[in-house]
């Protein structure tokens, strides 16, 4: 007995809708898939620039998305869910078409001036795990960005990984342009004074 075609086209519209709201899914963290087999882990970096500014100042500049004083634009893309002495919990939303965002959930942990930790809890991939790390010589610091992204399904898992890590560390890369941008703009000497850091 012949399936009618209108129910092969229904079916493999069906699938094709699965399908796509699958890779949304996923691409936009909204339902992410850790399923613990077959872990795969690749690194994401090193990333490194120098900054003509003291580590003070990039450390602030790097916190700030996360301080309770946030300036609006930040709060849009950056929001606060849970706080605590050295650490907080934070949702970033990361536009990736139209209006298309990516929400990733992240513990943010700080050590200052030295380094700031960030830990994947909820996103496109089960395990990211990443850290800026701060040294300063002579008045210029060097900002240095490592970090490892793991996925499950071995190879094919493995194929994805590649796909978010290329866009990760391409956002990552923006985000140290504007550290260095911004630092750097606020210790450019004024008046005959170096400009700290806000509030120092």
């Amino acid at each position: 007995m012949s399936v009618p075609r209108r129910w092969v086209v229904l079916s493999g519209l069906a699938t094709g809708g699965a399908l796509t709201a699958a890779y949304l899914g996923l691409v936009t963290g909204a339902a992410p898939l850790d399923l613990g087999v077959g872990r795969r882990n690749r690194p994401l970096g090193p990333q490194q620039l120098s900054i003509s500014a003291p580590r003070e100042t990039v450390f602030d500049i790097i916190a700030t998305p996360y301080g309770e004083r946030a300036p609006r634009a930040l709060r849009e893309k950056v929001q606060v869910l849970e706080r605590s002495t050295d650490m907080v919990l934070a949702a970033h939303h990361t536009p990736i078409r139209g209006r298309l965002r990516a929400v990733t959930v992240e513990t943010v942990r700080f050590d200052r001036p030295h380094r700031v930790d960030f830990r994947l809890v909820r996103g496109p991939v089960p395990h990211v795990t990443e850290s800026f790390l701060l040294e300063e010589n002579g008045g210029v610091t060097t900002l240095r960005y490592t970090g490892e992204l793991g996925t499950d399904l071995w190879m094919l898992g493995e194929r994805w990984g590649d796909v978010v890590a290329a866009r990760w560390e391409s956002v990552v890369a923006e985000s140290l342009q504007s550290v260095k941008h911004e630092a750097e703009r606020q210790a450019a000497p004024r008046d005959g004074h170096t400009i700290r850091s806000r509030g120092r």
